[in-house]
């Protein structure tokens, strides 16, 4: 079970403001890249003045990207806008909005910098799992249990935390522990389903 399983109904919600998108003139490609620009531009504004008030900044914008996300993916599939380019705009950039989101907790007191990191590179890794089964035949996996939405509910919701109760950076440590060994998890769900799938 992962909050993916749940993108139906967030998509849905999304629907009347899809539709005046397309109106305007708005395509997928260009959602994609305001979603990686915005991600970019936090990540640095994070990095250069990692500040717990700033981090409130985060679990609002997650939110946002998350719409973003779904809308790209709405407008590709609904109103014949998918392309090449568009699948790789969308892969990259959400390897390099987690990057660019989540490494800023790195620079925050408390923080054990390589734990972010590694937290960093497992879910980068997630996505090259995922991305990996279509090279053997099977669909593009989302397996979790700490896939996209997942990573951005945990570490939103740490942001939140960090901005109420500063204390609680103290227990970054824990935290990061926890999400690199789902993250492990994610991969070795991901690849594994997709062998079960070639194989059915």
């Amino acid at each position: 079970m992962t909050l993916y399983d749940l993108k139906p109904r967030f998509q849905a919600l999304l629907r009347p403001l899809l539709k005046r998108l397309f109106r305007a003139g708005v395509t997928a490609n260009q959602v994609t890249l305001a979603a990686l620009i915005a991600s970019v531009a936090i990540g640095v504004l994070l990095f250069f003045f990692p500040r717990p008030v700033l981090f409130l900044i985060l679990p609002i914008f997650l939110f946002i990207r998350m719409a973003l996300n779904a809308i790209d993916g709405l407008l590709a599939r609904e109103y014949n806008q998918k392309s090449k380019l568009g699948a790789l705009l969308n892969e990259t950039g959400d390897v390099i909005s987690d990057a660019a989101l989540y490494l800023p907790f790195a620079l925050l007191p408390g923080a054990t910098p390589w734990q972010v990191l590694l937290a960093v590179l497992l879910s980068i890794l997630t996505e090259f799992c995922g991305v990996l089964a279509q090279t053997i035949g099977a669909s593009r996996r989302y397996d979790g249990p700490m896939g996209k939405s997942d990573r951005a509910l945990i570490f939103g919701a740490y942001a939140l935390a960090i901005f109420i109760w500063p204390v609680c950076m103290e227990w970054s440590w824990i935290l990061f522990s926890v999400v690199s060994v789902l993250l492990v998890w994610t991969c070795l769900n991901r690849c594994r389903r997709a062998l079960a799938e070639v194989n059915s």
